[in-house]
């Protein structure tokens, strides 16, 4: 091949520099994780082959190129993001709390209706009960706190003079945690686990404040778990709700059959637990830091509760993480 038809190649491989950019930028979108265009991810694998292809001939044309050392550099990012993908952790988690927790949240919508009427119910059914026959608190309480609100005091009162408030949100944390997972883990009996942990949940809270008013300390009661009991109670219903959707999932199949339905719910729930585990964080700390402290008066104690119940319900609509995900659009 003489010098001339070299030249006629080189030149006409070069003029195809725009398709190279344009591979290379679809590329780097979807290995950023800044697009999630279908059209990108299905042109890649031809933006590899011709990439392959131009950089072969540039090896032989114009080997010491810039052009050469671009198609080199476009070639690698694309066969990296082909064969290894583009994971991005922030980009994946910025879609799990934008676009799959609020859309599971909506279809939960009915699940978290009835289990916050069974946990109401619940609670009401608690509170009547030990009204009635306060004797029976002891199915609930141990001897201790028994004991401290016959006293006129309150179990919570003097919790920081105990354990600092650091490894107290720390114990709080990891049992509410604890008590959410099994909540929803429960639901894999056919729903009935769950229901267990709701009725029993519920009766205990009515049950302690009906103690509590009998001995006039239902006030301070509510004014320590107002601030996180608004959050806290309100995951759990949502755990319970998740949990109660794969039970139902094992008990209505359809004609996916009950393998394939219990794997897709259970799919479907498992972002709202890493939602639920945020938010039991926030409550956590309030709870170490601020419920057991007598200083803080009730008016802020309360303010504090429907402030963060506000945040959770912006946190699960996802609407902060979809003005981030488009914020991050735009500087891409």
């Amino acid at each position: 091949m003489d010098h001339t038809t070299n030249q006629a190649l080189a030149t006409a491989l070069l003029r195809r520099a725009e398709s190279w950019h344009d591979a290379d930028a679809r590329a780097a979108r979807l290995a950023s994780g800044h697009t999630d265009d279908t059209i990108d991810a299905v042109r890649l694998a031809d933006d590899y082959r011709l990439l392959a292809h131009d950089l072969a001939r540039a090896r032989a044309l114009v080997p010491a190129s810039r052009a050469r050392e671009y198609l080199e550099h476009a070639y690698a990012r694309a066969h990296a993001t082909l064969y290894h993908g583009g994971f991005d952790l922030r980009s994946a988690l910025l879609r799990v709390l934008a676009v799959e927790v609020p859309a599971t949240i909506r279809w939960l919508a009915p699940y978290i209706l009835w289990t916050t009427v069974i946990f109401v119910l619940s609670a009401w059914a608690g509170y009547a009960l030990i009204h009635r026959y306060p004797d029976l608190i002891a199915l609930f309480v141990s001897p201790s706190v028994i004991a401290s609100v016959e006293n006129g005091k309150l179990w919570t009162e003097g919790l920081l003079n105990i354990v600092p408030s650091a490894i107290l949100s720390i114990q709080i944390l990891t049992n509410n945690i604890v008590v959410n997972l099994v909540a929803y883990c429960l639901g894999f009996l056919f729903g009935l686990g769950t229901l267990y942990m709701l009725g029993l949940n519920g009766l205990m809270l009515g049950a302690v404040f009906a103690f509590a008013g009998e001995h006039g300390l239902a006030g301070r009661l509510f004014a320590f778990m107002v601030a996180h009991g608004c959050v806290e109670l309100s995951v759990l219903c949502i755990s319970a709700a998740a949990g109660a959707a794969v039970g139902e999932a094992l008990i209505r199949p359809g004609a996916a059959g009950r393998r394939e339905a219990f794997r897709a719910a259970a799919a479907r729930t498992s972002a709202v637990l890493l939602a639920v585990v945020v938010l039991l964080i926030g409550a956590g700390l309030i709870e170490g830091y601020i419920s057991p402290e007598p200083a803080v008066p009730l008016a802020a104690h309360v303010a504090i509760g429907l402030c963060y119940w506000c945040v959770m319900v912006l946190f699960l609509s996802g609407w902060p993480f979809r003005q981030m995900r488009r914020e991050r659009r735009s500087a891409s």
